[in-house]
């Protein structure tokens, strides 16, 4: 039973510019956690070009999330995990700290990079959700091309769907094993002092068709104000949507980073007894994490250091 002494956390001081991503919240089995840091330290880096270039946290964050989409280690875009009718079903969204802009996309069909999407139905429509079908339309009409559903699902994500249906199971990564990553996420802060936030899965192993997790929701899986900072999240989906985490983790942080973002699992964790973990960046560029499962992969850039780990 995994008790609030069990929250792992780890956090850092105020920076210029800063970006950290997460690979999900789970258990990678351990011949495979160096490839995941290693994933996630090479969507760390594509961000921190951006910030470094004078770019903004939302340009950095976009990026940093389509190179984890493109790595089919992770449970996003190319390796996400399959539904009950055996397809891929994406969901993403995105924030913009500055003026609270988000657009997410849900139960979306194959699509190589699903938080571009997200973007999209920030910028160039009045609401901030879009589903399945509908979502699916308007990439099409935006421009963005289908993709093959067969090239972006893996041998993996293949036998766990086979493994779950046999056992007649949906199967998550908080509180069970996993050995294909999970959700995956980043925030950031500009130089200019805005925050931004983004977040993509594939959601749970067999999973109703139609089910849509925390990922897309603004304040359970993805939320940032630069007035409180940013946040992304991994883990139980439904349980972050009961205690609208992100959201909890952002109004929290008039402590540390590392406090708020350990305050905000504990307290899920507390509530729901649904296990998981969450990054965050603070107003000032200082970054925090925290995880109640035994391993999220995570990896950071800021303008004078970088970290990474499980």
């Amino acid at each position: 039973m995994v008790t609030q002494a069990d929250v792992a956390s780890w956090g850092t001081g105020a920076s210029s510019w800063s970006i950290l991503v997460h690979g999900g919240a789970g258990d990678v089995r351990a011949d495979s956690v160096g490839a995941h840091v290693k994933g996630c330290e090479r969507a760390a880096s594509e961000g921190a070009k951006v910030l470094a270039a004078g770019g903004s946290a939302l340009d950095a964050v976009q990026r940093a999330v389509e190179v984890l989409e493109s790595d089919p280690l992770f449970n996003a875009g190319t390796g996400a995990c399959l539904d009950s009718d055996g397809h891929i079903a994406l969901d993403a969204s995105i924030m913009d700290g500055k003026d609270l802009r988000a657009g997410g996309v849900c139960a979306l069909p194959a699509f190589e990079h699903p938080i571009a999407i997200a973007r999209r139905v920030m910028e160039a429509t009045p609401h901030v959700l879009l589903a399945a079908e509908g979502a699916s339309r308007f990439a099409v009409a935006q421009g963005f091309t289908p993709a093959d559903e067969a090239t972006m699902i893996t041998e993996l994500a293949r036998k766990k769907w086979e493994a779950a249906r046999a056992k007649n199971t949906i199967e998550g990564w908080a509180g069970g094993a996993s050995t294909s990553g999970g959700t995956v996420g980043a925030v950031a802060r500009d130089a200019s002092g805005h925050v931004a936030a983004a977040t993509s899965t594939g959601g749970m192993v067999n999973k109703l068709a139609g089910r849509v997790g925390d990922s897309p929701i603004v304040g359970a899986g993805t939320y940032a104000d630069d007035e409180g900072g940013a946040c992304s999240t991994t883990g139980h989906g439904e349980a972050m949507i009961r205690v609208c985490l992100a959201k909890t983790a952002v109004d929290g942080m008039r402590t540390t980073p590392e406090a708020s973002a350990r305050d905000a699992i504990a307290l899920m964790l507390r509530r729901t007894a649904q296990t998981g973990g969450l990054i965050v960046v603070a107003p000032d560029g200082a970054l925090g994490l925290a995880r109640t499962t035994r391993t999220m992969t995570w990896a950071a850039r800021t303008d004078a250091e970088q970290a990474s780990g499980c």
